[in-house]
């Protein structure tokens, strides 16, 4: 069996199953519905149309365009530490892609986190400043992005 050759193309020039087939998966894969049958009833197409076409649609997530960063930060062991990490993210607007986290040594935590930054409310470095200036943060680097 050959491999699939693939298309991206611009939604809008999609049939409107297509669209509905990938609104019904989001839904699923959301919970916001439970089953195939609710997803189909919410995106209004039939359990046929969405079957048929259910592997051949997934959208397309442009990586350069949500602008992801990922950062390294350091940390002192110390409940709280992360999670006022993570509380300055959620209030600059950061979409968290990834949280890695190693096992803490000698009383030091290193967390790696990939956010998408295209709608943050402030800006790369302030997000940065503000990380910093906690009092549990050793250190916050930009690795990428």
């Amino acid at each position: 069996m050959s491999k699939p050759k693939l298309y991206i193309v611009e939604a809008s020039m999609l049939p409107e199953v297509f669209l509905k087939v990938s609104e019904a998966k989001e839904y699923l894969q959301t919970g916001a519905a439970s089953t195939v049958a609710e997803a189909v009833a919410k995106a209004d197409i039939s359990r046929s149309a969405f079957y048929k076409y259910k592997d051949a649609i997934t959208p397309f997530r442009d990586v350069k365009r949500d602008q992801v960063v990922t950062m390294s930060i350091i940390t002192q062991d110390k409940p709280g530490a992360l999670s006022s990490v993570l509380a300055i993210f959620a209030s600059a607007g950061a979409n968290i892609l990834t949280i890695n986290q190693s096992i803490p040594t000698n009383g030091v935590g290193i967390v790696t986190i990939s956010i998408i930054a295209e709608e943050m409310t402030v800006s790369l470095d302030a997000l940065r400043s503000q990380v910093e200036a906690l009092p549990n943060v050793i250190r916050i680097e930009v690795l990428a992005g």
